[in-house]
């Protein structure tokens, strides 16, 4: 009796496939063909599952979205806030080899979205829920701070996170995990024990 394929499983696995070329020869690399050969399957049958290069890089790229993101809903959070926002946060760096590759895929997509209008509308999507989750943190971190500050301090994590992952990504051998982790530590260390400029509202 033949094996029963998870439509759906499969696409991921799909995915984790031009992962694994685009880490070796870049996005341009990730041809239908290429990816099909890399997943052990014919070309006819990866268009069982994406018709085309492009709809095949934007599940890929959505691919990395999603686990980052569930990976960080699902930690386990500390109760205190700061504690708490070192677990959640680290888990968007690129800190065991899990989220060295997706790091590194994440990178190219970017570098690719300048010139690709679909892969854009998805960075524009991750960073502005990423922008989203810095903002949240901020708000829990510093309640007392007025608005002018947490935007200001929402744009400066989200500038942190977002650079830690590019250094990453282009000098893994001095962007190592602890080093990571050290600076976002001791930025959100910093950020609690700074005296707040106002309150919220205040003039």
């Amino acid at each position: 009796m033949p094996k029963l394929v998870n439509y759906e499983e499969r696409r991921r696995e799909l995915a984790l496939a031009a992962w694994r070329v685009i880490r070796r020869d870049g996005v341009e690399g990730a041809s239908v063909r290429e990816v099909a050969r890399e997943a052990g399957l014919s070309t006819g049958s990866l268009r069982h599952y994406f018709r085309s290069q492009p709809e095949l890089l934007t599940f890929a790229m959505r691919h990395v979205m999603e686990r980052v993101e569930r990976r960080a809903a699902g930690v386990p959070r500390p109760a205190e806030p700061l504690e708490a926002a070192k677990v959640v946060l680290a888990e968007l760096l690129p800190l065991d080899e899990e989220r060295r590759a997706e790091n590194e895929v994440w990178v190219a997509f970017v570098a690719r979205a300048m010139v690709d209008a679909p892969l854009a509308a998805l960075r524009d999507e991750a960073y502005d829920r990423l922008r989203g989750a810095c903002a949240r943190w901020i708000t829990e971190l510093r309640p007392a701070g007025a608005d002018e500050e947490r935007v200001l301090e929402t744009e400066r994590l989200f500038g942190l996170i977002d650079g830690l992952a590019v250094h990453a990504a282009m000098r893994p051998g001095l962007a190592t995990p602890d080093l990571l982790s050290a600076v976002l530590e001791n930025h959100l260390e910093q950020l609690v024990q700074a005296k707040p400029t106002g309150t919220a509202g205040e003039p």
